[in-house]
């Protein structure tokens, strides 16, 4: 081999490695809809902030709306997709409390199914019992029947959040981190057996704990 040709060949090595390592940043998902119009004041009483409304000499026609506290958009509009309006489903909404969540969507006149959470033989009617992050769900559709699942997420999986970055997407999901803190703390203390004069720092450490994954305190 020439050294031409070594040289090549670890340019090409490097460049596949950092294309492998780049961002790929998922942030706008395609609805199929069949009226424009009802779909946008649909999700416009949900509350999901609208970006855009492009209208084009073409015909086509583009309408974004972001959900509140997410990184991810939704398009939907005409002649911008070819599948049957409905055919999407199984489209997540992460909320940190479920019961709160699905309060909301039904004061705005969404119909949304009751609770329920995986059991060994199939769903069960509720909540969690143990209250587990992920397990907890609802449903609703929109005016075409793409469907939409609510899921409590209070603790995610390792390594889903940057451990160096903590925020949280509104004033809702701050509250409720708080709670479930204070929550924890309360047991934190009955074992100590005292107060625990340094609870902003445990607190602290609990919610990061929350977010990315890690170990939570005791």
């Amino acid at each position: 081999m020439s050294t031409n040709e070594g040289s090549s060949s670890a340019a090409t090595s490097k460049a596949t490695v950092k294309a492998a390592g780049a961002d790929l940043k998922l942030e706008v998902v395609v609805i199929p809809v069949t009226d424009v119009d009802r779909a946008k004041e649909f999700y416009g009483r949900l509350g999901w902030r609208l970006d855009a409304d492009f209208r084009f000499d073409s015909g086509l026609r583009i309408v974004q709306f972001t959900p509140p506290g997410s990184g991810c958009s939704i398009q939907f509009g005409k002649n911008i997709t070819p599948a049957a309006p409905g055919s999407a489903q199984g489209l997540y909404l992460v909320v940190s409390d479920i019961e709160a969540a699905r309060t909301e969507l039904i004061s705005r006149d969404v119909q949304v199914g009751e609770v329920f959470h995986p059991g060994p033989g199939g769903t069960v009617s509720g909540p969690d019992p143990e209250h587990r992050s992920y397990f907890s769900r609802a449903m609703f559709n929109d005016p075409d029947g793409n469907g939409w699942l609510l899921q409590e997420v209070t603790t995610r999986l390792p390594g889903r959040i940057d451990t160096g970055v903590t925020s949280f997407g509104s004033v809702s999901d701050l509250a409720s981190a708080l709670r479930r803190a204070s929550a924890a703390h309360g047991e934190h203390e009955k074992r100590i057996g005292a107060a625990d004069p340094n609870w902003p720092d445990w607190y602290a450490a609990y919610m990061v704990a929350e977010q990315t994954g890690t170990g939570l305190p005791t």
